[in-house]
C-alpha cells in the first residue's frame, strides 16, 4: 500500500496525526511495475498526477549536450513529481534506475487532501522543501568536492535516507546502480568512477558486490565525504539543532 511508505517518509520529516494518517491510507492510486530505464515523465509533458515511489529508485535526469546529468534520486516514500501541482510542465526526465514500483495519485485528490488538512498541505510543502535542500547539497557536491569525496557523500546520503525508512540493514544496502548512473550523478566518466570505489574499497571503507553496498566504516566514509545529514531535515536533526 503506497501509503504506508508515503506516511514511514513524512513521520521522519514532519509527524502526523492518526487523522491526517487516516485521510493518506484512503487516498486511490495505480501502481505500475517499471524496468530499468522505463520513464514515469518526459520533459515537456503535463501530469496529472503525482507519484509515491513505493520500492527501488527512480531518478531526475537531463541530456545537456551530450551528456547525461542525474541531478536527484528518489527512494521509497519519495514523491519526485509532487511540484507539478503548481509547476504542470515537466522540465526534465524522471525515470526507474533498475526495477521499480511506483504508485500515481492523481492531483485533483491530492489538492483535496490538502485542502481539507493543513497538516498534510505543510507536511507536502516541507517535503518539497527538504528535495530543495538536497539539490542545494549536490550542487555543492558537484562543485566543491574531489571525486572521491563526491562519490562517498551520495553513498552516505543514500543510506542515510534509506535508513529512516527502515531500509538500512546493518550498514547494508540494496543499490541497482551502474558506475555510469554513479559517474551520471557526480560529473564523472566511468572510468574515474571505477578508480575512485577501487580507492574506497582499498581503504576498507565501502564493499559492493552484486548491488549490494556494504559502509564498512560509516564514520570514516562521513569524514571523506564531510557528510552532515542536517542538510535533510529530519526531525531528528531538528531536535539534535535545537538541543545544541
Amino acid at each position: 500500500m503506497p501509503h504506508r511508505k508515503l506516511i514511514a517518509r513524512l513521520q521522519a520529516v514532519v509527524g502526523l496525526s492518526e487523522q491526517d494518517q487516516a485521510k493518506l491510507a484512503r487516498m486511490p492510486y495505480k501502481l505500475k511495475n517499471l524496468d530499468n530505464g522505463a520513464f514515469v515523465a518526459r520533459q515537456g509533458e503535463r501530469p496529472r498526477s503525482s507519484t509515491v515511489v513505493m520500492s527501488g529508485f527512480l531518478c531526475r535526469q537531463k541530456v545537456i549536450s551530450d551528456r547525461n546529468q542525474i541531478s536527484s534520486f528518489y527512494l521509497a516514500g519519495d514523491m519526485p513529481d509532487l511540484h507539478t501541482l503548481h509547476l504542470p510542465v515537466m522540465d526534465h526526465e524522471l525515470c526507474s534506475v533498475g526495477s521499480s514500483t511506483i504508485a500515481s495519485v492523481s492531483h485533483d485528490y491530492l489538492r483535496e487532501v490538502m485542502d481539507a488538512s493543513p497538516r498534510i498541505m505543510h507536511a507536502f510543502w516541507r517535503e518539497t522543501l527538504i528535495h530543495g535542500a538536497i539539490y542545494r547539497e549536490w550542487v555543492e557536491n558537484l562543485g566543491g568536492r574531489q571525486a572521491i569525496g563526491r562519490i562517498a557523500h551520495l553513498l552516505c546520503e543514500l543510506a542515510t535516507r534509506l535508513e529512516l525508512i527502515g531500509l538500512l540493514d546493518n550498514g547494508s544496502f540494496h543499490l541497482p546502480f551502474t558506475q555510469q548512473n554513479i559517474a551520471d550523478a557526480c560529473g564523472l566518466s566511468a572510468v574515474h568512477v571505477n578508480r575512485t570505489l577501487q580507492q574506497l574499497r582499498s581503504e576498507h571503507l565501502v564493499e559492493w558486490q552484486h548491488h549490494t553496498v556494504r559502509l564498512l566504516d560509516r564514520t570514516a566514509l562521513e569524514d571523506v565525504a564531510e557528510f552532515d545529514r542536517a542538510y535533510l531535515h529530519t526531525l531528528e536533526s531538528v531536535r539534535s539543532s535545537i538541543s545544541t
